[in-house]
């Protein structure tokens, strides 16, 4: 028990700061944690791997539809509602290891669903909008069990402005709806891998 009082304590004081002062953080303290860091290693994997496929299906909504640019299509955002999946949990003042823990699970299960619309969008590549649900729902089963692992809470953090996709009234709509899908994925796969970086340099 003292072990993992320490280790969740580590967890909370390094997924708080800044990422430029990790490198200073006393990270020795887990190094001899073999099953958590093996956890790390595979999910840093797995994470960079489902970013490339993500990235891919960016380059194909560039291609299809000219879509590229976020600063083009902020005004067309703000109308369609799409919300980012919340990660403060992880990298603020308040860090619980359950909460962060409890996001990154909860936010996988939303993009897993989101995705939908962008495999109605882009039909011709349904097979690699469907290995990207498998593989989020797989990376967020592996978050639930590396929680029940260290014996944390698993319950459902609570996410305002969470909810069903909007129901897009053109095709351009839908066009941008999975662009920002897509692109708000990315930077929660890019918040996820980050954190898991640093811990994998226990």
């Amino acid at each position: 028990m003292r072990s993992l009082s320490r280790l969740l304590a580590l967890l909370g004081a390094l997924l708080w700061a800044p990422w430029r002062a990790l490198d200073g953080a006393p990270l020795a303290e887990l190094s001899g944690d073999q099953d958590f860091q093996l956890f790390l290693q595979k999910n840093l994997e797995f994470t960079r791997k489902i970013k490339g496929d993500v990235a891919a299906l960016q380059r194909a909504v560039c291609d299809a539809f000219q879509l590229c640019k976020e600063e083009e299509l902020l005004l067309v955002r703000q109308d369609l509602g799409i919300a980012q999946a919340p990660l403060e949990q992880c990298h603020g003042r308040s860090f619980h290891a359950e909460a962060c823990f409890g996001q990154l699970r909860d936010g996988l299960h939303a993009y897993h669903g989101s995705l939908a619309a962008v495999r109605e969008l882009l039909p011709g590549h349904a097979d690699l909008v469907e290995t990207l649900q498998l593989d989020a729902a797989n990376l967020s089963c592996n978050i639930q069990q590396q929680m029940e692992d260290l014996g944390l809470a698993t319950v459902t953090y609570p996410a305002e402005g969470r909810g069903p996709l909007p129901a897009f009234s053109s095709r351009f709509q839908h066009q941008v709806g999975g662009f920002f899908i897509l692109a708000n994925f990315q930077r929660f796969l890019e918040t996820a891998y980050r954190a898991l970086r640093h811990l994998a340099r226990l």
